[in-house]
């Protein structure tokens, strides 16, 4: 697998609090540049980065992020206009407590409202494993395939850790089908990103594929 492969299946990342309309354009550049899958960004980056791009690389937001605690109906409304302004793909962050509690029909039901309200774009649903068991991991699993959701994903990159080729693998051994894998967090080189794509990741959530390649071109 050579390194364009990878950066093709890379949804190229910048989420940090501080990022500034010149550092979302030079993801923005860059993603055009290296031809990776998609920009992930804030969602108040969304109609610039939709208007600035013009279809040559899909946008990507997040919604009820990083915490995932917000109510549905925020995370409903966050959808739609995220969609509104042109987001292609939702990277959504489940309500953890409701999965702690075993409240598992809620973390279901909300999955499927999101994805309700994606009509025909693609959802990803985070679910934060470095804060989960491996049981809790595995029912994630079931209730996202069941939810209709396009993929699952390990990481928002904002909590202790994030993703392990262990939990890739788990992930493949119990979705369904239908259901993709995002590993996302903490993906720092290409030996790596071959590594999680060989567990069964489709997507792949960094920034520093990126810059390696620019590094490397340097």
């Amino acid at each position: 697998m050579n390194k364009q492969d990878l950066l093709g299946r890379a949804d190229h990342t910048l989420l940090a609090q501080t990022a500034t309309w010149e550092e979302i354009k030079q993801i923005l550049d860059d993603a055009i540049q290296y031809r990776t899958a998609s920009v992930c960004i804030p969602p108040s980056y969304v109609a610039r980065a939709a208007e600035y791009l013009k279809g040559r690389v899909a946008v990507c937001t997040v919604i009820g992020f990083p915490n995932g605690y917000c109510t549905t109906a925020v995370k409903e409304f966050e959808t739609k206009d995220a969609i509104a302004n042109g987001a292609d793909e939702i990277d959504m962050v489940i309500n953890i407590g409701d999965l702690k509690d075993g409240n598992y029909a809620a973390v279901e039901q909300e999955i499927r409202t999101i994805k309700k309200a994606c009509g025909n774009k693609i959802l990803k649903v985070i679910i934060e494993t470095c804060l989960l068991t491996e049981e809790e991991k595995i029912q994630m699993c079931g209730i996202v395939t069941r939810a209709g959701a396009d993929y699952i994903k390990t990481s928002t990159g904002f909590s202790t850790a994030g993703a392990t080729f262990e939990d890739v693998a788990l992930f493949a051994k119990h979705i369904g089908p239908d259901v993709k894998i995002k590993a996302a967090g903490g993906i720092s080189s290409f030996e790596d990103a071959e590594r999680f794509v060989e567990l069964g990741a489709s997507r792949l959530g960094t920034s520093r594929l990126v810059k390696i390649a620019k590094s490397e071109e340097a």
